[in-house]
Formats: C-alpha cells, structure tokens, sequence
C-alpha cells in the first residue's frame, strides 16, 4: 500500500509545479477581471455552451453579450467605477450576467444572502454604501418591506430582474432587461483598464458578532481563487462541465465553481436550490463530470437511499469544503468519484488550506505561515504562557488556526475597520507579529506520502459562531434578537451537535423577566419565525432559571454545549421546532432517542 501511496502522490507533482509557475502573487497594479475573462472566453469558445439553467442554454458568446447589455445599462443609470451595488437573487443566469456587468465596470458587487428579511437585509445594503441596488423578481417583496429604511431613491436606484414573469417591475424600480435590451451589447471599454488592486466583490460573513459583516474581494484574490480551483482542485479545461447548486452569494458556489469554470472555459449547469432527488438524474441528463459540494449537501447524498447503479454517472472530481471523515470514504466510493479536493478558507481570511494531493478525510496542505495555538474551549479563550505570548500544539492535538499577516498574505478584512482590528491577534510569538484569528480549530494530520508537506484536518469552530445550514450563524445577533422578545430577559445562544446532521444547530438558554412563570410558545415561535432566518432560528430552547456568567460578566457556554439537550443532564424544560414545523413544543424522550439516533431529520 506504501508504494501505491507514493505512486499517487508523485502523479500529483507536475500540477504542483505548474501552480507554482502559475499562481506567483501578480502586482495589484496588473489589469485583470472577472468581467475580462468572461470575455476572452466570448473570443475563444464563442459557440460552447457556458451555462445550463431551468431548461436554457447560453454560450459564451451570447452569455457575454447580455453581461455587456446589462453594463451598458448600469452606465446609462450614471453608475461608475468605484461605485457599489447591493445585489439580492437567486442563482440563475441573470444574476452571473449582473456580477460580471458589475465587474466589467469596475463597481463592487455586494453579494446579499437571500434569506435576509427585514433590518439585517436593510443593514447589508447600508453598509455596503451602495449607489444601487439590483434585485430580483422572485424577493420584490423582501425588498418593498425594507426600502423605506433605505437611502436609495425610488424610481431611480432600485433594479429589477424579472425572472418568471408572473409580476412586471413595480414602480419603484427600473426594468433591467428593457434598459439591457436598448443599451446595446458592445464590450465596455472599461473592461480593460479594471486592475487586480480594486475590489471585485464585498461577500458577507456573519462573523463573530453583531449583523453580518461586509468582507473584501480584492480582484487578484477573487482570481487567485478561481484560478486555484480550476488548475489544481479540479484540473479543469473547455470540455469539463461543473454542477453547481450551491448558493451563488457564498464564495464557494461563486468562486471554487463558477469563476474556476470561466478561468478554464468550461460549463456549468446551474441550480437554483439544491435537490438531492434531482441530483443524479440530472448528472446523468447533463453529463456533469464536477461537483462543487459543502459538507452538508453530501451528508444529504449519502443518506438518500442507495441504489446499486450510484456509481453509474459521469462524475469524477469534486471540491468544496466541510466533508466530514465519517462519510467521506462512503460518499467516494458510493458516487464513483476519483477526486475530492477539500479546502478550507474564510471569505475575509489570509490563509488557505488545498487537497491538493487527492489525499482522503483532509483540508490538504497550505502554503501560507500558520500556527496552530493551545485554545481553552470552555472558558473560550486562547491559552497564554507568562509573557503573555501563544503556545502551540503539539502534532496531532487541535489548535486555533493563526494566519500570519504579512506582504504575502494581506488580511483584507471588512468594510468596518473596527471589525477588522477584531480578527487581528497581535504579539502572538513576539512583538509587534500580527495574525489573523480564524475562529476554527484544525489538526495536523498523518496521511501516508505527502512529498514533505504537512496535512490538516478541520475540528470545529469555537467562540461566538458556529455552522449550521451551510451558514456561519452568530451566536451574539440571534442573543439579541430574542432578547427583544417581550418576555426574555436574558439569552444565551450556542451550538449542539445533532447526530446525522454537519455542522452545529443553535440552541438558545433563556431566562424569563420577573413575574412570567412560563414561555409562551405560540407567541415566541412567531417572534423567532418573523425575526430570524431559517438557518439562525435555534432548534431547541431551554428556560433556566438563572443565567451563568463569569467573573467579568461573561455568559458561561462550555457547560451549556456540553448538556445541550439531554434530558438526563437537563432539568430545565426543554423545547424543540422539528423539521419542517414553525413551532416549538417540549422534547420528549420519544423524539430525543430519535435525535440520538440520527434519525431526527436535520
């Protein structure tokens, strides 16, 4: 099995070398884009097709044209470079043409969550400073509800996509495809002058308090990315096909799938919310030979029902991030692939990890200067030795991820400087060193012939946000929304593990003002329901009667994670929203033994 390992390995070295001619760090000061690749890709496979949605099919060339209309209509709106727009879709053809349009001008696309209502949606497009803001026919009602709390002008600043064409654009808001349509479909001449120093996109993170946080896409990151991904993830050329159902506001879906697929040439199928029904089928009826997966999309494979033809499909290479070990041999082996190149990397982080070596159960191995420091879990905080300075781990025990900043390894951060400075961990070995703090825990790993290099394995998140849904929930938002619920006084929100599910559901401890003896269920499910997205509503909800805290007024978690919602440890009343239900009821032992089980539908 040695030789074999080795054999594999050394197969790898070629793609290593070229991306080490390739992805030399290119001066900010290099003219390059998203918008500028699109294009090329219009001059050399003009008559390939580009993108499969919902039962169309566009090529590159015509692709590239309605990106040009939807540009030249941005400009006639008196849009310009430097400018930014808030931009609020569903994946689909018009949205890709919407970011490259953005990018072929030089204005920043800040990419929103769709699942925002109200005053975090509000938040996302005031931060941002955008002159505009583009939107979709299927949220018109999520944007009518906040734009009143907005500082854009009706009539002028507000774009509207259709999309089924069951409502036309209100009145409030400018039809883009009739001003795409009279604007023409020239290239813009600005395309060629857009360098890799301006930002290309602001990709919001929840981060590790308040509302979501703007973080910056600067060009040459944005490419560097796309360019990774397709040279050395995926391996790609014209004649692959990638399916992508991811949403395309993550950097994930964007940046490891479509802009590696535009990178290379090749073409994508694009769906508009994940199916695991539809997925092979559709695999087979498009001939896919690349998936672009989060962890949770494959635990939803895997636990669909097998069929002894699974592995009868063109898939052979896959690259996302958050497969965890437990499936990732079955998931392999059950859909025929021969590639899965894990990968690990924040939107607004300095440090990335690559498989790049088809190594199993791995983030892969990082280029970056990175150190792995001891981490207290329960008092939630980094571990420091008498002069105030890290310590490491030793090999194989997990520790808080450090991206050393440097000329090498800008920290972009966000747009809110003081959120910035947040990230940065200073005087970590010495003084005056700066680190960016990931949030995460990661190990280094043993896994056979690795040409040298060390190999890491994703642990969990600590602190104040945890991962559930495909989304970074932050513990402090949703503690001070349900704080705003009439009867609560106190919240103290964190994440549990549920057997069969990635990643951790949110569980909220509450303490009930004086003089209320019982939660109002009906009342507090239509408050979480109308006030939080689906991803941050927390799955189960205990009533204490005290709130623990520390000597600084901290609220305590480590005991909280630890009982989470078992009855045994658990005196307080438990309540649970069940899958596909809005309100919360008691946990019962019935449903608990379920939830152990893996069976709870999550």
């Amino acid at each position: 099995m040695g030789i074999i390992d080795t054999a594999r390995t050394l197969t790898q070295v070629p793609t290593l070398l070229a991306l080490k001619k390739g992805m030399v760090p290119r001066s900010l000061e290099d003219r390059d884009c998203f918008g500028a690749q699109v294009q090329r890709n219009a001059e050399l496979y003009g008559d390939r097709t580009a993108i499969i949605f919902e039962g169309r099919q566009v090529t590159w060339g015509e692709f590239n044209a309605l990106c040009n209309q939807y540009a030249n209509a941005f400009t006639s709106q008196g849009l310009r470079r430097g400018d930014t727009v808030s931009v609020v879709m569903e994946n689909r053809i018009e949205f890709l043409a919407v970011i490259v349009a953005l990018s072929k001008l030089g204005i920043t696309g800040a990419l929103i969550n769709t699942n925002l209502r109200g005053r975090p949606l509000e938040h996302c497009i005031s931060i941002t400073n955008s002159k505009a803001c583009v939107f979709g026919e299927e949220l018109g009602d999520a944007l009518n509800e906040v734009k009143e709390d907005l500082s854009l002008q009706e009539g002028e600043d507000y774009i509207f996509v259709p999309d089924a064409g069951a409502a036309p654009a209100p009145n409030w808001a400018i039809d883009l495809s009739a001003a795409g349509a009279a604007a023409g479909s020239n290239n813009p001449a600005s395309t060629g002058e857009i360098t890799l120093g301006e930002n290309a996109l602001y990709i919001f993170t929840s981060g590790t308090t308040g509302l979501p946080k703007a973080a910056v896409m600067s060009n040459r990151r944005f490419l560097a990315s796309a360019g990774l991904s397709a040279l050395a993830l995926l391996r790609l050329t014209e004649k692959d096909r990638l399916y992508i159902c991811l949403p395309l506001y993550h950097a994930t879906g964007l940046m490891i799938g479509v802009a590696a697929a535009v990178s290379a040439g090749s073409s994508m199928f694009i769906r508009r919310k994940f199916s695991a029904s539809n997925f092979l089928p559709e695999v087979r009826e498009h001939q896919t030979n690349c998936l672009v997966y989060i962890g949770e999309l494959c635990r939803y494979l895997t636990n669909t029902p097998a069929r002894p033809d699974d592995h009868k499909n063109p898939l052979t290479k896959a690259v996302g991030n958050g497969m965890r070990p437990d499936i990732w041999p079955q998931f392999k082996q059950r859909f025929g692939l021969k590639r899965i190149s894990e990968f690990y990397g924040a939107s607004e982080g300095n440090v990335a990890f690559a498989n790049l070596l088809n190594k199993d159960c791995t983030i892969g191995m990082t280029a970056s200067r990175v150190a792995l420091v001891k981490y207290d879990i329960h008092e939630d905080e980094i571990i420091k030795d008498a002069n105030g300075h890290c310590i490491e781990v030793a090999t194989g025990e997990p520790g808080l991820l450090l991206g050393h900043i440097n000329e090498q390894a800008v920290f972009e951060g966000y747009t809110d400087k003081e959120a910035t400075e947040k990230k940065i961990i200073r005087n970590v070995f010495e003084d005056g060193d700066a680190w960016f703090n990931s949030g995460d825990l990661i190990r280094e790993v043993e896994v056979g012939y690795a040409l040298g290099y060390p190999h890491y394995q994703f642990v969990d998140r600590v602190g104040d946000t945890f991962r559930w849904k495909s989304e970074n929930v932050s513990t402090n938002e949703v503690g001070e929304i349900i704080n705003g619920f009439e009867q609560v006084e106190f919240c103290n929100v964190y994440g549990v593990e549920i057997p069969g599910a990635d990643g951790r559901a949110g569980m909220a401890a509450i303490h009930l003002v004086d003089g209320v003896d019982e939660l109002d269920l009906d009342a507090f499910s239509a408050f979480v329901n109308e006030n939080l997205p689906a991803y941050a509503r927390p799955v189960f909800v205990r009533v204490q009667q005290e709130i623990g805290v520390t000597g600084t007024f901290k609220m305590v978690k480590g005991d909280l994670r630890e009982q989470g919602y078992d009855l045994s440890k658990v005196s307080d009343p438990i309540y649970v929203m069940k899958p596909k239900e809005d309100r919360y009821q008691p946990l019962d032992k019935d449903f608990a033994a379920t939830l152990a089980e893996g069976r709870g539908g999550y």
